[in-house]
């Protein structure tokens, strides 16, 4: 790489471990809202406690929300022999997601770091239909952005009526009527109360790690991909003659399948399968560990593995696939762990991520922490409030994470205290103003970090 290049992909990594950054004080009001305005920690104490556990979070959630980040834009398409396209994508994305979170935090609105992160990965992918040699095609990866965005307009809507219904379970089981109460300002809760507050806070901030931290892990694979792709392309820890069985046992199985009844989309995936698995067992032959591997070819052995697993997914999704439940069930073991080859990330990139979420979750919280507590709802926090909106969001988020799905911890959170008030009092327990700014952020934020990301990644385009 050129001196120009590393300073190029220094500044990259920054910047994504600024988004994180960002991301870990505009989101921190999710988790310590609660604790804070029901005088359960005092506000350093909270911050503190939920940065850790955020921390923890990124460190033991895996990486499956990461590949979803990844997979929303088709790489191998996107990347070319010109490494500065590589880099006009990276900034262009990057900064109109750290820009837009900027903006709402300053303003003290709620909005959701997922929705700009996605907005601005779309951005990058429509902007391809702008470009001249192209043959006006945007490269959008549309079956992952319609997985995604169903998540991220679901989980608002589910976090409102699940706070309802945990409220409503509250008050059939716990008779106590100091949970439904205010808290007197300057006065401790019982501490039964404090001890469910601090659950409930550590679990939102621990699922937020597990969540959001990962988008920042996809994000710096796509630098590290895109720019080192010699050296990150696969994973130097996995053995090439593995994965090179379960690429044949997928052949073995496929080659099973009556193509008479595929259309001729489905006859290109299923040939995609063999020609591509030909491709990699070739240029793996004899050679049992990456390193044997000349880095100018590690790039197309990650390639192959995409286009086999991916038409392996849509033929299968097809339903025309003439395969028993059993081989199916097979089919699916083995596509899995082909992908051990490319779905992973160095350890230091979790860890950098980790500090940069957990130390942005322990300032510039409080802009966010004052709409999240005092004016969604008309009333002062209660009690029972606050625990029922987060263990909503936990439950939420923890699902998601588990299923490899990307949620606004912001909207589930914020749609759960929403909910709780309703439940007390009814729609006219909302504040309606708040509400209306929540919900233009909520509509919003993807459309405006397209434009945005797009405009940028044309620019930087045609100046790098």
């Amino acid at each position: 790489m050129t001196t120009g290049l590393i300073v190029l992909l220094i500044i990259c990594l920054l910047l994504a471990c600024a988004f994180e950054f960002v991301n870990g004080f505009h989101d921190t009001a999710n988790a310590v809202a609660t604790v804070i305005y029901t005088n359960s920690l005092k506000p350093t104490v909270a911050v503190v406690y939920s940065g850790i556990l955020n921390f923890t979070g990124v460190m033991t959630g895996g990486i499956a929300v990461a590949m979803g980040i990844i997979n929303l834009l088709p790489m191998e398409v996107l990347l070319d022999s010109n490494v500065y396209h590589g880099v006009a994508m990276i900034l262009a994305l990057l900064l109109s997601a750290i820009i837009w979170n900027l903006g709402t935090w300053w303003l003290g609105i709620p909005a959701s770091s997922s929705h700009a992160l996605i907005g601005s990965i779309l951005g990058i992918g429509i902007a391809f239909y702008f470009l001249p040699d192209t043959g006006g095609n945007g490269l959008v990866n549309w079956d992952k952005v319609k997985d995604t965005g169903l998540a991220l307009l679901i989980s608002p809507l589910l976090g409102f009526s699940a706070a309802i219904l945990m409220m409503f379970l509250f008050k059939r089981t716990i008779k106590n009527e100091i949970i439904y109460k205010e808290p007197v300002p300057g006065k401790m809760p019982p501490i039964w109360i404090r001890m469910l507050l601090w659950i409930t806070c550590g679990l939102v901030s621990f699922f937020h790690g597990q969540n959001d931290g990962q988008k920042g892990v996809g994000l710096i694979m796509i630098i590290l991909i895109a720019m080192m792709p010699g050296y990150f392309a696969i994973d130097e820890k996995v053995n090439i003659q593995s994965v090179n069985a379960n690429v044949e046992h997928i052949q073995q199985l496929i080659i099973k399948a009556d193509t008479s009844i595929l259309s001729e989309s489905q006859h290109q995936l299923y040939t995609n399968v063999f020609v591509n698995g030909t491709h990699f067992n070739e240029e793996t032959k004899g050679k049992f560990k990456p390193s044997e591997l000349a880095l100018t070819s590690r790039f197309g052995l990650r390639t192959d593995i995409v286009k086999i697993t991916s038409a392996c997914e849509k033929l299968i999704k097809s339903g025309n696939l003439s395969l028993s439940q059993k081989e199916i069930v097979v089919l699916k073991r083995e596509m899995k762990e082909a992908k051990a080859l490319i779905e992973y990330a160095p350890y230091w990139v979790i860890i950098m991520v980790s500090v940069s979420l957990g130390l942005g979750t322990m300032v510039g919280w409080k802009r966010i922490v004052k709409t999240v507590g005092e004016k969604i709802g008309k009333q002062h926090m209660s009690y029972a409030q606050g625990a029922s909106a987060e263990l909503v969001a936990a439950g939420g988020i923890g699902l998601a994470s588990a299923f490899g799905l990307p949620v606004s911890t912001t909207h589930m959170l914020s749609s759960g205290i929403a909910g709780s008030m309703v439940a007390k009092k009814g729609l006219k327990n909302l504040q309606k103003g708040t509400i209306i700014n929540i919900a233009l952020a909520w509509v919003l934020t993807i459309p405006i970090t397209v434009a945005l990301s797009c405009g940028l990644f044309l620019l930087f385009r045609a100046v790098l």
